[in-house]
């Protein structure tokens, strides 16, 4: 019944970065997008390390580096003043080969994923808006609406990354249960008398509080902050109705404005990623609060995790219940993020005795204190960076070696000449151990054609809590799906029966890379 394996509704990050890992993977796909063109502002600015992990994985991260604006430093200042600050490089070292938060606008970053489908001659379909569509056990069948003139297209699969007023959400009468915050927000790009160097500054003042970012260029920074309530109601509310409200808490003059914007805050959670053929992504399925700058982030996560799955079922490499997985892992860690960013951003925003402590005691006084250990300062980076992100509760992640679980990320290990990221570029299923390999073992996977790499036993990896002369079933997206204290191919065998997992004996003469990965 398919014209087309994949149909993407929506060409945002989450629908472009979907788009980009599926053509990666071989796999064929149409992406369409009502509005005219890319976006034009800068929206969304934050770029992970954990994402910048995927760029990697996908050849093209140092594009997107070289495009943005290393966030390395965190400022917090009251009244003009700076009460601490802390080094995001120091943070991260060892933990990704992107110890920093990179600053790129959403206009900019969609630039470059753009000219990535391009490149691998995949055409956005701009001015196309899906109006309605059915499903059932054979495929999707589409009605398109092209600048006034209807088409009917059919696929195997509906992939809804259409944003918070998701057509894909409401057709399946998903529920999106949450709420608004009561405050209105502002965003501004605006050009200051102050260098933007490069870093992130938290400014705090009596009853407010104003976010700076550098961006694009030097003296360009992002504000965020609240309106204040005698103002959130004006209609046509400018920058310079707040310019005497923001400019002493930043301790600076604004000297042009670029682009200024005002919002409500959502948190919502969809009741279901999956419904039969169709799935939701990012703000289809999410919505968050601006604290830690998730959003963006967690629907690239999502695209990277459906991607290989629907990669590997299309292809007829698993079985089709892998796609369960993708709900189970993702939707937990929706609800778990919108949980605690909420409460972060309630407490720094809230009015009250509550929030009139946070900004004046909590942040000032205890955040230095508590940051000055080195163990809280790397929980920091791990957490908001997203490289803790672990699927430890999903059918597909089994077993324990060392530290280190079914379901974890594979923890960055790099040494002179061997990097044990650089080998995830294939974007398949790999064994990894650190240490001697079995020759009989070896044997055995090469006989199931699975991909091998034997990495030398270093402090480094046992400080990761890697197990040495374990070995690690790798799953496409860099997870760990089956750990094993011994290098026994029984529960490797299993594990690949029971999920239906089948390996192109193609590439089985490939498949044994003894030694460091190149």
């Amino acid at each position: 019944m398919s014209d087309t394996p994949v149909l993407i509704v929506g060409a945002g990050p989450t629908g472009l970065v979907l788009a980009l890992s599926l053509t990666r993977q071989g796999i064929p796909v149409r992406i369409i997008d009502k509005n005219q063109g890319p976006g034009e502002a800068s929206r969304a600015i934050v770029v992970h390390a954990r994402t910048l992990e995927f760029y990697d994985q996908l050849g093209f991260v140092d594009d997107i580096v070289s495009k943005g604006i290393k966030v390395e430093t965190i400022h917090l200042r009251e009244n003009k003043k700076e009460f601490a600050h802390f080094s995001l490089k120091d943070m991260g070292n060892g933990l990704s080969p992107f110890p920093f938060a990179l600053s790129l606008p959403q206009d900019d970053h969609e630039k470059v994923l753009v000219d990535q489908l391009k490149r691998a001659g995949v055409n956005i379909e701009w001015g196309t808006e899906l109006k309605s569509f059915t499903q059932d056990r054979l495929g999707v069948r589409a009605i398109l609406d092209k600048a006034g003139t209807e088409e009917v297209t059919a696929a195997s699969y509906l992939c809804g990354c259409d944003g918070a007023h998701s057509r894909v959400r409401k057709q399946l009468n998903i529920g999106f249960p949450g709420g608004t915050y009561d405050k209105l927000f502002y965003v501004a790009d605006v050009k200051t008398n102050r260098e933007s160097g490069s870093g992130l500054s938290l400014q705090l003042g009596s009853q407010s509080f104003v976010l700076m970012v550098p961006v694009r260029t030097s003296g360009s920074h992002r504000l965020i902050g609240t309106v204040p309530a005698d103002l959130a109601s004006k209609e046509q509310l400018s920058f310079d109705d707040l310019r005497q409200t923001v400019e002493p808490v930043i301790g600076t003059t604004v000297d042009s404005v670029n682009w200024f914007s005002t919002y409500r805050v959502h948190h919502r959670v969809a009741d279901k990623f999956r419904e039969g053929r169709s799935f939701l992504l990012g703000d289809a399925g999410h919505l968050h609060s601006p604290a830690g700058g998730q959003g963006m982030n967690t629907g690239i996560g999502d695209a990277v995790n459906l991607s290989w799955k629907l990669a590997k079922v299309i292809g007829k490499q698993a079985d089709p219940s892998l796609l369960d997985t993708y709900e189970t892992e993702r939707i937990s860690f929706a609800r778990k993020l919108v949980a605690s960013t909420d409460k972060a951003f309630d407490a720094m925003v809230g009015g009250g005795l509550r929030g009139t402590f946070t900004r004046a005691v909590l942040v000032p006084y205890l955040v230095p204190l508590m940051a000055g250990f080195s163990g809280l300062r790397r929980k920091i980076f791990t957490t908001v960076s997203q490289v803790t992100i672990n699927y430890r509760h999903s059918s597909l992640s089994e077993g324990k070696a060392g530290h280190l679980e079914g379901g974890d990320r594979l923890p960055w290990i790099s040494e002179p000449q061997s990097d044990n990221h650089k080998c995830l570029q294939r974007m398949n299923w790999q064994v990894h151990i650190y240490g001697d390999a079995s020759p009989a073992f070896v044997s055995e996977v090469k006989a199931l054609g699975v991909d091998l790499y034997a990495f030398p036993d270093k402090a480094s990896a046992r400080k990761a809590g890697i197990k040495p002369d374990g070995a690690y079933l790798i799953r496409p997206d860099g997870y760990v799906a089956l750990a094993m204290r011994r290098q026994d191919a029984t529960p490797l065998k299993n594990f690949i029966e029971k999920h239906g997992l089948v390996f192109k004996q193609a590439n089985a003469k490939k498949t044994i890379q003894a030694g460091p990965a190149p």
